[in-house]
């Protein structure tokens, strides 16, 4: 971190580097080069300390905290339209794994605050990252500290920490030497958690060893938000040297409406990383 480097942060340079991939899900294709210039990002995720300064200081009140106004779900079930969040429990047996249904469930009263549902609470997780925070929630933090969320190349230059094409930020093997460099699933997902790693559910933040450029859990714990729409595939990679995308972002803010489905127009957001729940 160069001297003088605000506290918390490290300093990414700016380059070209090549982003996506040809080998994962869909939407990371085709892999591609883009060109990035520097630019500060936080050395590990927003924890639950953080974020409750933040809603200590401006009264803040989360997506999930505010119960849904019926007019913009039409025909949802009336028990549907409180607060809620979508939790993850771990069904007791292998299950369809085309049916997320089967290990996510629609919780009343889930929140950052209560991030199992309603009896549970993130007492002694200070240092834990905060979840169940909308795209919104994390944009009015980021604006709080006088920050912003980072594009998506530039959160994914600042994941590979200076590697390119490899499988994970520290090179291609998992878990090497057999030991766990990230907060993620061991066993049969989702209902055999062997919690190899030290963790059935989040870690503290910097529990596992930073990436080449100091940033910690870019890989497992949560996924994180960046500015970014949505979008089904990248841009092809450009044939010319002259051409190579500068600083690119997302799509256009309703790539993915279906006018079939109107009441889903809730404009996506990229989430980049992984979460202890999966790669």
């Amino acid at each position: 971190i160069a001297r003088g480097a605000p506290p918390g942060m490290a300093w990414i340079e700016g380059r070209t580097f090549r982003m996506g991939s040809d080998h994962h899900y869909p939407e990371e294709a085709p892999a591609h080069r883009v060109s990035v210039d520097g630019f500060w990002i936080d050395a590990t995720p927003g924890t639950n300390a953080q974020f409750a300064a933040f809603v200590e200081a401006t009264g803040h009140v989360t997506f999930a905290e505010i119960a849904p106004n019926a007019d913009d779900y039409p025909g949802a079930l009336p028990e549907m339209l409180v607060p809620a969040s979508v939790v993850f429990v771990p069904p007791p047996q292998r299950v369809d794994l085309r049916d997320h249904y089967q290990w996510w469930q629609f919780l009343a009263g889930a929140d950052w605050r209560h991030p199992q549902g309603p009896h549970s609470s993130i007492e002694s997780k200070d240092d834990h990252p905060v979840v169940h925070v909308a795209a919104r929630d994390a944009e009015a933090y980021a604006a709080w500290v006088g920050k912003a969320l980072p594009s998506e190349a530039e959160w994914e230059l600042a994941a590979r920490g200076g590697l390119d094409d490899t499988e994970y930020a520290w090179g291609d093997e998992l878990a090497p030497n057999g030991l766990h460099r990230a907060n993620t699933w061991q066993g049969e997902f989702p209902w055999q958690n062997l919690a190899q790693d030290g963790y059935i559910g989040t870690s503290p933040v910097g529990t596992y060893p930073a990436n080449a450029f100091g940033l910690a859990d870019m890989i497992g714990n949560v996924w994180e938000w960046t500015a970014d729409w949505y979008r089904a595939r990248h841009p092809a990679d450009a044939q010319k040297a002259c051409c190579i995308p500068e600083n690119p972002r997302g799509g256009p803010m309703d790539a993915s409406f279906d006018p079939a489905q109107p009441q889903l127009r809730i404009p996506p957001r990229v989430m980049k990383g992984g979460s202890h729940l999966g790669a």
